[in-house]
């Protein structure tokens, strides 16, 4: 599975990197980031879970 992040409708709120460090992180510019790619398996769940939880849908997962 694959996490990408549309950086131009990041909010830079943190929620994803509350629910999910493994996979995301705030940049230097404060906007989300991937740093696990392919999100490994035990990793899926939560980073669905910080998709859905999005407030602008600015992470996209790909199957």
């Amino acid at each position: 599975m694959k996490a990408i992040v549309d950086r131009d409708a990041c909010i830079s709120c943190g929620l994803c990197v509350s629910v999910c460090p493994e996979v995301f992180e705030l940049d230097d510019e404060d906007i989300s980031t991937v740093i696990q790619d392919p999100v490994e398996e035990e990793n899926e769940d939560t980073a669905r879970e910080a998709a859905d939880g999005c407030p602008t849908d600015a992470i996209i997962i790909e199957e």
